[in-house]
């Protein structure tokens, strides 16, 4: 996508063709180009042609002549990151991403407050190791959390109330 030859000279007069920039833009890519040190010749094209849709060629030279040497390549990447961002949402660019990602920290952030309680909840209860645990009696006549009141079916009939059939 970009090159780091730093030096400030141009592809044009090398022998190697013109950089990405002056490819895009149709020209003669000449010495001392100033996109020639960020957008090579192969995928350069692309990563211009996007800054150049968003900021135009004319800015983005403005731009990264007003900068020191030692800066251009983060404001080339950085003009290169929001001119995909705008392509891909025109309204709102970069900012729509970041809303996105803030929104991602706010729901994670209820999240593990979330974990934490219930953390903290269980760290209150008393640790009881697992020999000392007993299962609870259980009775299917009488259940402690929903005791029933007495009726006719708690009636147990017994084998003499029963009435007897003739047997021949």
């Amino acid at each position: 996508m970009m090159t780091t030859n730093l030096n400030g000279g141009g592809r044009g007069g090398g022998g190697e063709g013109p950089c990405g920039a002056c490819k895009f833009l149709r020209r003669k890519c000449v010495r001392g180009c100033v996109f020639a040190p960020y957008f090579d010749a192969e995928q350069g094209t692309a990563s211009f042609a996007a800054i150049h849709k968003v900021f135009g060629a004319s800015n983005t030279s403005k731009m990264l002549l007003r900068l020191p040497l030692h800066k251009r390549l983060d404001a080339v990447a950085t003009l290169g990151y929001e001119a995909l961002a705008r392509v891909r949402d025109p309204v709102y660019g970069c900012v729509g991403h970041l809303f996105s990602l803030q929104h991602q920290v706010m729901n994670l952030q209820a999240e593990i407050a979330h974990v934490q309680a219930r953390l903290s909840m269980f760290q209150r209860l008393p640790l009881v190791p697992p020999q000392q645990m007993q299962q609870p009696p259980f009775d299917l006549a009488y259940n402690n959390e929903y005791p029933m009141e007495p009726t006719n079916l708690d009636v147990v009939w017994e084998e003499e109330q029963l009435p007897q059939t003739v047997r021949l």
